[in-house]
């Protein structure tokens, strides 16, 4: 047996170089033990013999898995780097594997990574800072501190984030693993620690919980599906959270207000409060889609757009991208837009759907029609939407948008052409999905609708001005 000992759970840069070292030497996974200092994460570490980490060596490996074995590496899963070091050694000899989503040991460590990143964006959102004098040192003066408690080893790849968005403050953040320090300069590390070591309030929670509450949405009093995008293990580091009982409570009588407020906060509040709910949306679970497809594909845009486009679901391209219309239909809008005349960069376009619904046959993905169920459960993030962005006038692309936004079947041969009233009272107009011009087997044909979709885009834009 081969051992290699890694400095640290999340040292992707260690495991880099003992695989590399490991594969030139044809190393098989079952003659490898792998473990963190003197703690064995292998299952079969305590009959292993200590070897040394073998010398790097090159090859090229595809960039799909580079990035799966970035995320994996931080999980929690005990077996992540014998599992990555097992899928890198068929790759070897099965080059496309990294492409079958549908491979036991693939479909193990994408389920690794999406964890990986659905913690990741937990801890961007339920992360909390208190403010907190800090006489140390030579700077002195006030410190903010923040105590996590991730499920992964995700602290350290998610540092850059917290030095980038508050690069200004002097900050630490605390979690029983590590903790991260940032001095307005430089970024250091120290020793994990305990819930003790944080403090539990400070003056700006005030100041947070009146923009928290002014922010709460009335759709959210589902305590089911509230739990699901906000455990209650998040409750107890968050000050807002006391505010939730009542927030309910009253949560009808809050809502048209809060929609009128959201209506006059388009350039500072509207744009943190739909990136609150881009992050949330990652970790959405609300339907059986999630667990299949690699990630939530959100919606994009300018936050004050005039129009709004909605789309099915995203597609396989969407779906590793995780961005909207940027595989073969969006490719076509995008056409369809500039002949038209309209201003791509004034849309905001999503989807109906937000995870890509497939069937898995051999190595494809075949798109697979959303039913109303997953059509109903997604409704929810359009209307949200629909709330923060406010278009002038909203287009359905096909007829699984038109039934998420009219809540109803809606034929679009016979809705097709005219100004509609959606059931909030904004206006919107149904038109063919892009795909529908691509699935087209008679050029005549196609060139016929395509020309009509182009009318219809160039109708619509008109009516924004």
């Amino acid at each position: 047996m081969r051992v290699v000992t890694l400095s640290e759970p999340d040292d992707f840069d260690g495991w880099r170089d003992a695989a590399r070292g490991l594969i030139a030497e044809d190393v098989p996974p079952d003659e490898m033990v792998w473990q963190v200092g003197d703690e064995p994460v292998d299952l079969f570490a305590t009959v292993a013999e200590p070897a040394p980490v073998p010398t790097p060596g090159a090859f090229s490996v595809p960039r799909a898995f580079l990035d799966l074995a970035r995320s994996a590496i931080l999980g929690s899963d005990p077996e992540r780097f014998a599992l990555l070091y097992t899928l890198l050694f068929r790759l070897r000899r099965e080059p496309k594997l990294i492409e079958d989503r549908a491979d036991p040991l693939v479909r193990r460590l994408d389920r690794i990574a999406k964890d990986v990143r659905r913690d990741i964006h937990k801890m961007r959102a339920f992360l909390r800072f208190r403010e907190v004098e800090d006489g140390g040192g030579e700077e002195g003066g006030t410190r903010f501190v923040a105590w996590f408690e991730p499920d992964h080893h995700i602290v350290r790849a998610n540092a850059a984030f917290f030095v980038n968005r508050f690069a200004s403050m002097r900050w630490s953040i605390l979690t029983p693993e590590v903790s991260i320090h940032w001095d307005g300069k430089a970024l250091s590390e120290g020793p994990g620690a305990s819930k003790a070591d944080a403090p539990d309030g400070d003056p700006t929670e005030e100041v947070w919980k009146t923009y928290y509450a002014s922010i709460f949405n009335p759709a959210r009093v589902k305590i089911g599906a509230m739990l699901k995008e906000m455990p209650k293990k998040y409750w107890k580091n968050m000050p807002e959270t006391a505010l939730v009982p009542g927030l309910l409570a009253a949560a009808q009588a809050r809502e048209s207000g809060m929609i009128a407020k959201a209506r006059d906060t388009v350039g500072g509040n509207s744009l943190i409060a739909w990136e609150a709910l881009r992050d949330e949306a990652a970790g959405c679970t609300r339907c059986p889609l999630y667990k299949p497809a690699t990630q939530t594909v959100f919606g994009e845009g300018p936050v004050d757009a005039p129009l709004m486009f909605v789309g099915e679901q995203p597609g396989d391209q969407e779906d590793l991208a995780g961005r909207p219309f940027v595989g073969p239909a969006g490719q076509m809008f995008d056409k369809a837009m500039a002949e038209a005349g309209v201003d791509r960069s004034r849309a905001y376009v999503t989807n109906a759907v937000k995870h890509f619904k497939f069937e898995q046959r051999g190595k494809r993905r075949i798109h697979a029609k959303p039913g109303a169920g997953e059509i109903d459960a997604c409704r929810w993030w359009i209307e949200q939407e629909q709330m923060l962005i406010k278009p002038k006038v909203t287009v359905a692309l096909g007829a699984t948008a038109a039934r998420s936004l009219f809540g109803k079947v809606m034929t679009i041969g016979r809705e097709r052409g005219r100004a509609l009233q959606l059931p909030d009272g904004g206006e919107a107009w149904i038109t063919v999905h892009p795909s529908y011009l691509l699935r087209l087997p008679d050029p005549a044909q196609a060139a016929e609708e395509y020309a009509r979709f182009v009318e219809d885009l160039r109708v619509v834009g008109g009516r924004i001005g």
